[in-house]
């Protein structure tokens, strides 16, 4: 028997290589290789294969999610597939593709596996005053008991796609570890469970363009997403699988505030703009 075709890791985008990735994480068969890090949920490293094709995914089944305070119990695995589905309606396909699925520990989100390009740099820290050229400033961070830095983002396209994303999806926990920049050049983000709350819950390392005008790029994009989410479209649709009627609703009236704004927004002030830990 010849050995399963494996996917890159950067055949991801809405192409016919996107359908198919999508297709074996949900009917492949799921085999647990290992953990991965020590999350306070299960994050399984997978292998999956079917008919022939075979590749590296995360499965965190629902039953390994811990209870959160202001999360109903048990919907991370719905919320991270929500997030890809967002993704992929904005056309950046930002997010690795993401099913809901049986494994072996029962029903959980699976995603293809990204392997990061460590060379690259999409946050640091420097002790200028002003973030240099090609970066953006995100406020200081305490290095220590009596020193502190500017701690900076990389200033891309890429990376302001996906805060504009964080903004439509109500993104809490936009960690640095959440970045993941590709070999090819593309960027993805993972870790999307802390979503989609009807609350205002945006806290990201991100926060380098707020308040400034949104990308023509990105109201475009936007003025799209508010078609597709009207009510009855395939995309509402899809969401109503997947999250609240509630929070279908307030995806829909964030993208009308963009619109209606034209800026990135800025954080609101009810709690720590920074998720802990940011990295």
């Amino acid at each position: 028997m010849p050995a399963p075709e494996r996917i890159p890791p950067g055949s991801m985008s809405s192409s016919p290589e996107t359908l198919s990735a999508a297709e074996l994480l949900a009917h492949g068969e799921l085999t647990v290789r290992g953990r991965v890090g020590e999350a306070s949920n299960a994050v399984l490293y997978c292998s999956v294969v079917h008919e022939g094709r075979e590749a590296a995914c995360v499965y965190k089944p629902v039953a390994g999610e811990q209870p959160l305070w202001d999360f109903p119990d048990g919907t991370l695995a719905q919320r991270e597939v929500a997030a890809y589905e967002i993704s992929e309606a904005t056309g950046w396909g930002l997010i690795p593709p993401t099913v809901l699925r049986e494994g072996p520990y029962g029903e959980g989100m699976v995603q293809l596996w990204i392997e990061a390009d460590q060379e690259a740099q999409l946050l640091a820290l420097t002790e200028d005053e002003e973030a240099g050229e090609g970066w953006k400033a995100v406020g200081p961070a305490q290095i220590a008991e009596d020193r502190t830095a500017l701690l900076v983002h990389a200033d891309t396209p890429e990376l302001r796609r996906l805060a504009v994303l964080d903004a439509v999806i109500n993104n809490g926990d936009r960690k640095g570890g959440h970045l993941l920049p590709a070999p090819d050049g593309r960027l993805y983000g993972i870790d999307h469970g802390v979503t989609f709350h009807v609350e205002d819950k945006l806290r990201t390392l991100l926060w380098g363009w707020a308040g400034e005008e949104l990308p023509a790029e990105a109201i475009s994009v936007l003025d799209d997403l508010d078609r597709a989410l009207t009510p009855g479209a395939p995309l509402v649709t899809r969401l109503a699988e997947l999250l609240t009627g509630a929070e279908v609703a307030a995806v829909r009236a964030r993208v009308a505030a963009l619109r209606a704004s034209g800026r990135h927004p800025e954080p609101s002030g009810l709690w720590p703009p920074i998720p802990w830990p940011p990295v």
